[in-house]
Parts: structure tokens; C-alpha cells; sequence
């Protein structure tokens, strides 16, 4: 025998769904198309303070102190009960007297069912106010700690400056010229480093925009090692682009020990010749070469240009899990620092497998 559908009155029909809004742990209202409450949640109840047996029947503005009655909001549902459109995440302000604002969204959709002669609203409402109130909180403590970092940089940044000075007094009373070429090295690397937590200070946002800032780094380090900017230029080229401050103190670095190294052994003999710094930002990946037109590596003794500062190169690299590739000829080199977190599709190989350069470096 099959199994008769069991027949449900209207007025059972009507009872369930009272009691489902009533049961909801998120503060539910069943308004009808004159927006007076046809059910409330105990939860509404609960979170407004509100005796949600005595408010049904009544309307909607008439709950509290009047608190709800609020021209913009009563437009919205009496759109929403039209058909015209769903109340989707609306903010305000609930302003109660004698009690704390509440921040609150507001979501209320029309209800399709068999009796359309009678409209039925179902509206939610969620409480923001201690959500809105932790960010905020957040929001001051990370505003707090950049003006910190800002400081310490600063601070960092003084102390380097010192740190240099005293190597350069160094370099000076020396009379080994070998440990005065050492010194002047290190003078020039801690100035650079000064240079760069400088350009750090400056700024407490989390990005940093890359050409800005290479550009500056650049005016520094031009400022303290290029004595005649007509014989040797350097310039920043490229698009840039936005990076974290933690990932540009990396590139400033790796940007600073090629300058450096492009200065000291690219124009021998007084050769005159140029540094351009490219970098390039396409969403999470990058490019920053650096390049010059002087003798190139061939040109130079095996522990010249290759030395600790490219190892400084290389090291940085690793740790921003970057690829490193060198290209010399006689006239010039080009160092290139490439990361590579999403592959295009214009630089796949017909296989569409990425290219060994993309996986190891190439030193």
C-alpha cells in the first residue's frame, strides 16, 4: 500500500513557521507588508533587551523607545515588500536611550509562498558593534607599532651613520692601503644601509612604492660614491610598482651591493659609462636588473666583481625565492633578480612546463 502524504491545515502551516523564527539563535523578524511583526525571534529579544511577546502585533517603529523607527530603513522594506529588490547588508546606527550605539546590518528578503495576497518580510539583523570595535583597536595597535618601526629605523639609521664615519676616520690614518681600500668598502656598504633604513623611516605604510624608492636609494648612493656625475650616471628605470616593506628592505639591499659593485669594477682607469636599476611588478611576481656598459666581467680579476657581494646577492635571492642570472660581455653586465610566483602564459614554453631558469639560479 503506498504511503499516504500527510495534509497540513493552513494554520499548522502557519504555526511551524512562527515557531521556526521564534526558535532562531540570529535575531529574526517576520514582518508583514504594513512592516508590523508578525513573529520575532527570542534572540531579538535577547540582544535588544526587548519583550518580543508583547511586540507582536505591533509595528515595527513602535519597538523600544521608538529607536526603529527610521524613515531611510522603513523605505528600504517597504521596497523590499513591493517585490523591487532584497535588503542586502545595510548599516546604521541604532541610537537607544540611555544605552550604548549599536552598529548593525540589516538583511530582509520578501517571502514567495501561496498566499500572495499576504506579503511576508523575513528580516535579520547582526550585531557589529563589538567586531567594528576590535578592529579598531587593531587597527590603532598596527598604527602604533609603524610609528615604532619608524622610530627604530630612525634610530638605526643615525647609529649607521656614526658607524661609517668612524670607518672613514679609519681609512684615513691607515697606512696600509689594503686595509684602507677594505675600509672605505665597508664605509660605503654601512652608508647605503643607512641610506635605505632612511628611506624606511619615512614612510609607515605597509607597501612601498619600488621606483620612488629606488630612486632615492640611488640619489644617496650617488651622492656619497659618483664624484663626477657627468663621467658615471645612475638612473632607475621601469614601471615599479607596490611591494610589502618587508620585501623591499630585501630588494634596497640587493639593489645597494650591485650599484656598489657596478661602481667599483665596471669603470676601471677612469672609464666613463652609466648604471641603469630596472624593476618591473606584475602582481606577485617581479623583476629588478641591474645593468652598466663598462668592461664587463671578462674583463676583471676572478675575485673582482664575483665576491662578497654578489654572495650578499645571492643570499637575498634565496630568501626572497628568487632566481638570480648574470649576462657579461665586454661592454657591460646585467645582473637580474627574477621571482616568479604565478606563470603567465606568454612566458610557457609549447609543452606549457616552466623553464629550468625558473626553478634554480644561473651564477
Amino acid at each position: 500500500m503506498a504511503a499516504q502524504t500527510p495534509h497540513y491545515s493552513e494554520e499548522a502551516a502557519l504555526s511551524l513557521t512562527l515557531a521556526i523564527v521564534a526558535a532562531s539563535q540570529a535575531p529574526l523578524l517576520l514582518l508583514d507588508g504594513d512592516l508590523n511583526i508578525v513573529s520575532a525571534s527570542q534572540s531579538f529579544g535577547q540582544v535588544f533587551e526587548l519583550d518580543v511577546d508583547r511586540a507582536v502585533g505591533g509595528p515595527l517603529s513602535s519597538l523600544g523607545a521608538g529607536e526603529w523607527e527610521m524613515p531611510r530603513l522603513r523605505a528600504l522594506l517597504d521596497a523590499t515588500a513591493a517585490g523591487d529588490a532584497p535588503v542586502d547588508a545595510f548599516e546604521l546606527d541604532l541610537v537607544r536611550p540611555g544605552r550604548s550605539p549599536r552598529h548593525l546590518l540589516i538583511h530582509a528578503q520578501r517571502l514567495v509562498y501561496l498566499d500572495l495576497e499576504n506579503r511576508r518580510l523575513l528580516m535579520s539583523v547582526t550585531d557589529t558593534t563589538q567586531a567594528l570595535a576590535d578592529q579598531k583597536l587593531k587597527d590603532e595597535a598596527l598604527a602604533e607599532n609603524l610609528v615604532l618601526l619608524s622610530e627604530v629605523r630612525h634610530r638605526v639609521a643615525n647609529s649607521l651613520q656614526i658607524i661609517a664615519s668612524v670607518l672613514l676616520q679609519n681609512a684615513r690614518r691607515t697606512q696600509s692601503e689594503e686595509t684602507r681600500a677594505h675600509l672605505k668598502d665597508a664605509h660605503n656598504r654601512v652608508m647605503s644601509v643607512a641610506a635605505l633604513e632612511r628611506q624606511l623611516s619615512e614612510s609607515a605604510a605597509e607597501t612601498v612604492q619600488l621606483q620612488t624608492y629606488f630612486i632615492s636609494l640611488c640619489d644617496s648612493i650617488a651622492a656619497s660614491m659618483i664624484a663626477d656625475p657627468q663621467q658615471i650616471s645612475l638612473r632607475v628605470t621601469g614601471e615599479g610598482g607596490v611591494v610589502s616593506a618587508r620585501i623591499s628592505v630585501s630588494l634596497g639591499l640587493i639593489v645597494t651591493e650591485l650599484v656598489i659593485n657596478a661602481l667599483k669594477h665596471a669603470f676601471p682607469d677612469g672609464r666613463s659609462g652609466k648604471i641603469v636599476v630596472d624593476c618591473q611588478v606584475h602582481g606577485p611576481n617581479w623583476t629588478l636588473s641591474v645593468t652598466d656598459d663598462g668592461a664587463g666581467l671578462l674583463a676583471q680579476p676572478s675575485q673582482g666583481r664575483i665576491g662578497l657581494g654578489t654572495s650578499i646577492v645571492q643570499a637575498l635571492a634565496r630568501q626572497l625565492d628568487a632566481v638570480v642570472e648574470i649576462k657579461s660581455a665586454h661592454l657591460g653586465t646585467s645582473i637580474t633578480v627574477t621571482h616568479t610566483q604565478v606563470a603567465l602564459v606568454q612566458d610557457l614554453p609549447a609543452d606549457g612546463n616552466p623553464a629550468d631558469g625558473q626553478a634554480a639560479a644561473s651564477l
